[in-house]
């Protein structure tokens, strides 16, 4: 198992662009944490293309799911990854209407969404007599766990670790975060579509899993809160398009493995 050789931010847009380019071609994407064995290489005369195109919408998901640095925001200015996206979309074999990822927000003002949404809690003292603090988390939570009623904390994180780790997998160490932390997931699924890609046994079979298990789960989740607030810019956007596009895949390997819709 090797550890990430890029950071978070327009590398993943890079790895999305790959993935279009060679199937057009797929790019593997480790720009938030979960590193793949350096010697999965794609075979390029072996490649299924519409799994290629859906490992790159994940690795561009997983990218656009963290605050923005300045590189990145220039490519969404300039209408670069808006325009990756749709063609990556349409290359899917997905039946899903693309996100409109322009941005009319300045580099600041989108970074303040992305905080306001997904990073900025509220705490206040209730009782200075004996220093109790009521405190909640930010509006949007990006960690599976938390809709996960049905199951603790513990149980959600070990599952994954279970999963990445029976691929090869890991979280990288210089920037480790929990397990279900949906830019994880979504680095995962972009991997489970890239061994797809390149003709690797049962590897659709553990993204309908995951999906199942997991991925789904958090997806829903995210666009179901981010709806429920004002003001979401880019983010709204994002958001219903993870729930759709995953909802699509996972409905499509569905009807490929189980003869199901997927749920």
């Amino acid at each position: 198992m090797t550890e990430p050789t890029e950071t978070a931010g327009s590398a993943g847009v890079d790895d999305a662009a790959d993935a279009n380019d060679t199937a057009d071609a797929v790019g593997a994407n480790d720009a938030n944490g979960v590193a793949a064995d350096a010697a999965d290489a794609v075979d390029p005369e072996r490649l299924d293309g519409e799994a290629a195109a859906r490992s790159g919408v994940y690795a561009l998901l997983a990218t656009l799911f963290d605050e923005p640095d300045e590189a990145l925001y220039a490519r969404l200015d300039a209408g670069e990854v808006h325009r990756i996206c749709r063609e990556l979309v349409a290359a899917s074999g997905l039946a899903v209407d693309p996100p409109d990822l322009t941005v009319a927000d300045d580099h600041e003002t989108l970074c303040a969404r992305f905080n306001d949404l997904f990073t900025v809690g509220y705490a206040e003292y209730t009782d200075r007599t004996d220093g109790s603090l009521d405190s909640e988390g930010p509006p949007v939570s990006l960690y599976g766990s938390s809709y996960r009623p049905d199951a603790s904390w513990n149980d959600v994180n070990l599952d994954l670790a279970r999963a990445y780790e029976y691929f090869g997998l890991g979280i990288d160490q210089s920037a480790r975060d929990n397990h279900d932390y949906l830019p994880y997931q979504l680095e995962f699924a972009g991997y489970l579509s890239r061994r797809e890609a390149d003709g690797s046994s049962g590897a659709g079979r553990a993204r309908l899993d995951f999906h199942d298990r997991h991925l789904r789960v958090v997806a829903d989740g995210v666009a179901d809160r981010v709806a429920e607030e004002s003001g979401t810019g880019l983010y709204g956007e994002l958001a219903a398009f993870l729930a759709r596009f995953v909802a699509a895949d996972q409905t499509a390997l569905a009807e490929r493995f189980e003869g199901g819709d997927g749920g």
